[in-house]
């Protein structure tokens, strides 16, 4: 059995921008750049109780909160800090899967500092950011990936929480259905729909019956209403694509996603600058309200080399996207793609000179 434990970072830009500035302590802090096109990169706890979040468009956060304090992001120090974190967790294992710059997978079955259990190792690491890096990190533990995400949003922020596998059942019986990563407003309703309204509802559901409904993802939501994820920590994997996505809160037109396909291909710019490949396509993806796909991909000649450049293509591949003033839209995401080393995009580079 495994002892998985998941880290979240709390507020991570904003909390970054609060300690390297004492003067925003204590006060709204919202990460993104002012302006009519600018979307919210992340905010602190502050900001938060007025309903400011990220993904959110500026303008918006504004009105919510008008004595906010904006910052624009620093994605180099983000990645610094991001990169201090990760020498905390080598301390105790080497396994270890980044989701992002401020969240990350352990696998501590077994741990370099011998510690009894993967409780103990999660306070350890805990003490150690808020020591040395002055900043607070939230944790879950438990035997599987699925479950320890979920532990550790259960006490945000600067929280630890732990399910140990006597208690999983008891543990995701009474949960409400939406708390299951992945699960979004659209499919919560689903759900609704056919009487499941708790995870123990979920389980209850013959398999057959969430397959017709919502395919593949079908089978993927009987077994997490069991518990049941078998997927393994896997560290160091080599980077075949980054992407983000957001599901959003009610099916939108296509011409108001824009501001969510801006701020995803922020996320997935800061997520690129650290790998030490280069992505040669962009790709940006729709699901319908129907659940259908749609996806469009371009692979300029020269790779995007800034965040704007990858927006702005972003954008222009949802031109490409046919839709009438019927459809809606679910979710939107943005990706890179086909990533070649930098000596070979090079070498490539000079046949065109």
């Amino acid at each position: 059995m495994r002892k998985i434990i998941h880290v979240d970072m709390d507020a991570f830009y904003a909390s970054v921008e609060q300690r390297d500035a004492p003067e925003l302590r204590g006060k709204p802090v919202v990460v993104a750049w002012k302006g009519n096109r600018s979307v919210v990169c992340a905010a602190s706890y502050e900001a938060r109780k007025f309903g400011v979040r990220s993904a959110m468009a500026a303008l918006r956060a504004e009105r919510l909160c008008p004595h906010a304090v904006f910052v624009p992001p620093d994605f180099p120090r983000y990645r610094a800090v991001s990169r201090a974190v990760r020498e905390i967790f080598k301390r105790h294992t080497d396994l270890i899967e980044p989701l992002s710059l401020d969240e990350a997978y352990l696998d501590v079955t077994e741990n370099k500092e011998g510690l009894p259990t993967a409780t103990r190792v999660a306070r350890s690491i805990r003490a150690a950011i808020r020591a040395e890096l002055q900043l607070t990190a939230s944790a879950g533990v438990a035997p599987n990936k699925f479950l320890a995400k979920i532990a550790s949003d259960w006490r945000k922020p600067d929280g630890l929480f732990v399910i140990q596998p006597e208690e999983v059942t008891s543990f995701l019986t009474p949960l409400a259905v939406g708390r299951i990563p992945g699960v979004g407003k659209v499919t919560e309703k689903r759900l609704n729909e056919i009487g499941v309204q708790s995870v123990g509802d979920l389980r209850n559901i013959d398999l057959t019956v969430l397959q017709s409904r919502f395919g593949r993802y079908g089978g993927r939501l009987y077994e997490l209403a069991r518990g049941i994820d078998r997927s393994a920590v896997i560290p160091d994997r080599p980077t075949k694509s980054i992407s983000a996505e957001d599901t959003f809160e009610g099916d939108l037109p296509l011409d108001e996603t824009e501001q969510a396909i801006r701020y995803l291909a922020e996320r997935v710019w800061a997520a690129s600058r650290k790998q030490p490949r280069v992505a040669r396509t962009v790709v940006l993806k729709l699901k319908t309200k129907e659940f259908s796909i749609v996806t469009r991909s371009l692979t300029p000649r020269l790779p995007p080399s800034s965040c704007e450049e990858l927006t702005e293509i972003a954008l222009s591949l949802r031109k490409r996207v046919e839709a009438g003033a019927q459809q809606y839209f679910r979710l939107v995401g943005v990706g890179l793609s086909n990533f070649q080393e930098r000596d070979e995009l090079s070498s490539q580079s000079a046949l065109f000179e």
